[in-house]
């Protein structure tokens, strides 16, 4: 993680993993399932010039310890709020990516003085894709092929064709115009996890839509365009139901924080700037 300093820290059972550095107010990023702090490498170097970020890997995921017990995702939740506690750095804004999402929606929920806005990133937990979505991912995270491109992930970055099989299924709209940072960032800590599962079962059994009009602060829905893995209706209906505003980036998929850094990194900008008189 560039410019950031890497952490380690024992929360409730968990030997949780986490990236500090940059300077201003704080921000948290959460990554999705499957993901890791890394997931961020892009992103990070421009959010960094004017915040304190804090980047975890959820328990399970990355080099943090998997949980003593999944039931839902108030434990990943939970997870971060202490090391972000920890270092510091609360209240804050916290962005949250797919599985992030749900997971800082849950923050917010628990936490609501601790969250000062949040920034849901292609966010998972009302369709999860549908049906086809919802097997696809139990497939994908019972056979992890993500680990097998992880070994040969110079290959990929090499190859345009091992970068569509990887990433131009479900994730990339243009898997070609990823760095070669973005594709190291994605693949590399699929080697390292411990329970991808638990979190998978978790946001399976985690429903928000009885919840969402609870959350108070403000709230910005980002999405990529060509997302496919979790469609446009879901970002509508979230921004309908958290009185969001919303932010469509276009030309890229459900991996935008890796797809179109700068312009996550301008939309984040102008959402937690404060207006001008």
């Amino acid at each position: 993680m560039p410019g950031l300093e890497e952490r380690f820290a024992e929360v409730k059972g968990v030997r949780m993993r986490y990236f500090v550095g940059g300077d201003g107010p704080p921000l948290l990023l959460v990554h999705g399932l499957g993901g890791a702090a890394s997931n961020w490498t892009e992103l990070v170097p421009l959010l960094a010039r004017r915040h304190r970020l804090l980047v975890p890997d959820l328990p399970g995921h990355g080099r943090s310890t998997a949980l003593p017990a999944v039931a839902g995702l108030e434990p990943f939740a939970d997870r971060v709020a202490l090391v972000a506690e920890h270092e510091g750095l609360l209240p804050a804004p916290v962005v949250g990516h797919s599985l992030g999402g749900m997971v800082v929606l849950r923050l917010a929920l628990r936490r609501p003085a601790d969250v000062q806005a949040l920034i849901l990133a292609g966010a998972a937990g009302l369709s999860t894709g549908g049906l086809w979505g919802r097997q696809l991912l139990s497939v994908v995270t019972s056979v992890r092929p993500g680990r097998l491109a992880a070994r040969y992930r110079g290959w990929v970055s090499r190859s345009p064709l091992l970068r569509r099989l990887v990433f131009g299924f479900v994730s990339v709209a243009d898997p070609v115009g990823l760095t070669d940072e973005a594709v190291e960032g994605f693949l590399a800590a699929q080697l390292l996890h411990t329970d991808v599962d638990g979190a998978w079962q978790a946001l399976r059994a985690d429903d928000p839509r009885r919840e969402l009009e609870a959350i108070d602060c403000p709230v910005l829905v980002l999405w990529g365009a060509e997302d496919v893995q979790l469609p446009l209706d879901d970002a509508f209906e979230y921004t309908r139901r958290l009185r969001a505003r919303l932010r469509v980036i276009p030309g890229c998929g459900h991996l935008l924080i890796g797809e179109r850094p700068d312009a996550c990194d301008a939309a984040i900008h102008d959402f937690l700037s404060p207006p001008t008189v």
